[in-house]
């Protein structure tokens, strides 16, 4: 036979032997899946984990704004309809350098190599030579302080 003592808050059970000869009775609910990045609508879930908070950051409306753009996007490629949103997506993250800094400047690594595509240096220099032949092929966010964006230039 089990025994129960509460102590405040908690309570100790201690079982016998007997108690776990039996198999438990005990019926856990049916787990509902958790909904990744897109909805069973189609729809974007901006409550997903995987944006890091992008969504709802200082630029959050901008970063909705560009993502959706991306996502909704029917052009070939896909995104090239959406470069204005991310623009003006980079421009407000410009504005907020504390919370969109660079990972390695983040980790203290004072380098000047970048181990990754610089979003901003990529799309301003495709914007100098033809801002028309530019495309966002996929935009992805880690945490709060990191995005990227692949810009692929037609030739």
């Amino acid at each position: 036979m089990s025994l129960c003592k509460a102590f405040g808050k908690d309570k100790v059970i201690f079982a016998t032997a007997e108690d776990h000869a039996t198999p438990s009775t005990v019926q856990l609910p049916e787990s509902e899946p958790q909904p990744g990045l897109i909805l069973d609508n189609g729809d974007i879930n901006w409550n997903c984990p995987c944006l890091g908070g992008m969504a709802t950051g200082p630029c959050g409306v901008e970063f909705r704004e560009a993502f959706s753009c991306f996502h909704y996007s029917e052009a070939a490629p896909k995104g090239s309809d959406c470069y204005d949103a991310f623009k003006t997506m980079q421009d407000c993250m410009g504005n907020y350098p504390g919370v969109y800094a660079k990972q390695n400047q983040r980790d203290g690594d004072d380098d000047d190599e970048d181990d990754g595509l610089d979003m901003g240096a990529a799309m301003a220099g495709a914007e100098q030579e033809s801002p028309d032949k530019v495309s966002v092929d996929s935009v992805g966010a880690t945490d709060a302080g990191s995005s990227a964006a692949v810009v692929q230039k037609s030739v």
